[in-house]
């Protein structure tokens, strides 16, 4: 029988490029190829395990010229699959672009047109670091008292507490955070914590599985009950028995899913696709997103009665910027893990660089943190990292604009004192550019968090539809 070969799926709309590294690639993956991202998305759907390599062009259409469905596809890999290699390969090399790609979670940057075999030995790293990263996954007697959660800070250890508070509760957990933050390992010590933690834990992604499967990836189906099911199968509440079932990215499961999903957490009770039997489940359910679930419900995306039964317990991963010096920890950490399992030496951070890290902001979170660690050893190993060389792997230019945004900034104290620093480091401050900076902020973040809906981010900035879409044309030509 042939070996399996990674799933590498590349995305960029030049046929040229992508029958190029099709024909050089597929010696070496099984390649698969889209020319945008909702044909990317439907791509994903099909695949019965999500890829393990990404190649991503930032400009990709409908907007060519720039680089936003780029980005916005970065993340929907990373929400499909966390554990995505991603590199991105683009003729935009712009700095800003480039950097916010990475922060975004995307491990590599490579410039078009590029070496198809640095490509390659680009790639077969990539897939090495993965199996490194799967393998740390993986339950170890030996491990850590706290399942490989790292850090001192307060916040994170109000979050081990919590998971040991919670569980062996039977009832629903919630946990919300940013993306990269780490909730997959919050879930995961939620049932090992557990004494649950000698029956199954099974885990899906509700971002991965298509609309029209999840009834019966959930609960199972009979046979006959649909084209292609030629025999009868157990679903995911089935076979986790009285174990823990994980299910990431809650926010995605679709309207009518939700209504079985709260029969089941209600009184334990469903049915397999095609059967009026009803089953009982035992199983424990945990979930997370990194959407506010709360606005969901305000717009009609998320059921209400579910999201309160989910919050029973609701934890929060906290972002990796309020973990105040848990960022050298993780550094060390980090830096130590991959240069044993990669065969190659750590590296150190000068004193500059090293307040260079603290004052970072990580807006990619761990997954940013480690993605950097990886590329600083794979171009500094053994070496002391100085300021200027760790500042070229940081995207600080966007903390520059929304550092005293809200991640950082909660009250005008802090907001004076931004702006304190701010003044006595710029030699020429424009006020007007300072306030437009801080608007644009805003209006993408309030656009991001709706999903691009106009009506919901004006409302959300207290302003009229018309004011807003105004401002973003406006913001649009000054660009």
């Amino acid at each position: 029988m042939a070996e399996l070969r990674p799933v590498l799926i590349i995305i960029d709309d030049d046929p040229l490029i992508t029958d190029t590294l099709h024909f050089v690639l597929s010696k070496h993956f099984e390649v698969c190829v889209a020319d945008s991202r909702a044909q990317a998305k439907s791509l994903l759907r099909q695949l019965d395990e999500p890829p393990s390599l990404a190649l991503v062009d930032l400009g990709l259409p409908p907007m060519q010229h720039k680089p936003d469905e780029g980005f916005k596809l970065i993340g929907e890999l990373l929400a499909h699959s966390p554990s995505m290699k991603i590199h991105v390969l683009s003729g935009q090399s712009d700095d800003v672009n480039v950097k916010h790609a990475l922060a975004l979670g995307a491990l590599d940057f490579i410039p078009k047109p590029c070496d198809v075999d640095k490509l390659k030995e680009l790639l077969l790293n990539s897939l090495k670091v993965q199996s490194v990263e799967l393998s740390e996954a993986l339950p170890k007697p030996e491990e850590d008292k706290n399942g490989g959660m790292i850090g001192e800070s307060l916040p994170m250890q109000t979050l081990i507490t919590q998971i040991r508070q919670f569980a062996d509760s039977p009832f629903p957990v919630l946990i919300e955070g940013e993306s990269g933050s780490g909730k997959e390992r919050v879930a995961s010590n939620f049932h090992r914590f557990s004494k649950r933690n000698k029956q199954p834990y099974l885990s899906i992604n509700c971002a991965a599985i298509s609309p029209m499967l999840a009834e019966s990836i959930l609960f199972g189906h009979a046979k006959g009950a649909f084209t292609g099911a030629n025999t009868a199968n157990a679903g995911y509440f089935e076979d986790v028995n009285e174990g823990t079932l994980f299910l990431d990215e809650i926010g995605e499961l679709p309207l009518e899913m939700q209504a079985k999903l709260l029969r089941v957490l209600e009184n334990g009770e469903y049915t397999r696709v095609g059967e009026t039997q009803v089953r009982k489940s035992k199983a424990r359910v945990v979930a997370a997103t990194n959407r506010d679930l709360r606005a969901e419900v305000r717009a009609g995306n998320f059921r209400s009665d579910l999201y309160h039964r989910l919050g029973v317990f609701a934890v929060k991963v906290p972002p990796l910027r309020d973990l105040a010096e848990d960022s050298l920890i993780l550094l060390d950490h980090f830096n130590t893990f991959y240069a044993r399992e990669t065969a190659q030496q750590a590296f150190k951070l000068d004193e500059c660089a090293k307040s260079r890290w603290l004052s970072y902001h990580f807006p990619g979170n761990v997954r940013e943190l480690r993605n950097i660690i990886i590329r600083l050893i794979a171009k500094y190993a053994g070496q002391t990292v100085n300021e200027l060389q760790l500042s070229a792997e940081l995207d600080l230019s966007r903390q520059n604009e929304v550092d005293g945004g809200s991640a950082v900034i909660s009250n005008n104290g802090d907001l004076s004192g931004y702006a304190l620093q701010h003044l006595q480091n710029e030699a020429n401050v424009s006020l007007g550019q300072v306030l437009k900076s801080w608007e644009k902020a805003y209006v993408d973040a309030a656009m991001r968090i709706t999903h691009g809906n106009l009506s919901q981010a004006a409302k959300m900035l207290g302003i009229n539809r018309t004011t807003l879409y105004s401002r973003i044309q406006l913001q649009e030509e000054t660009k």
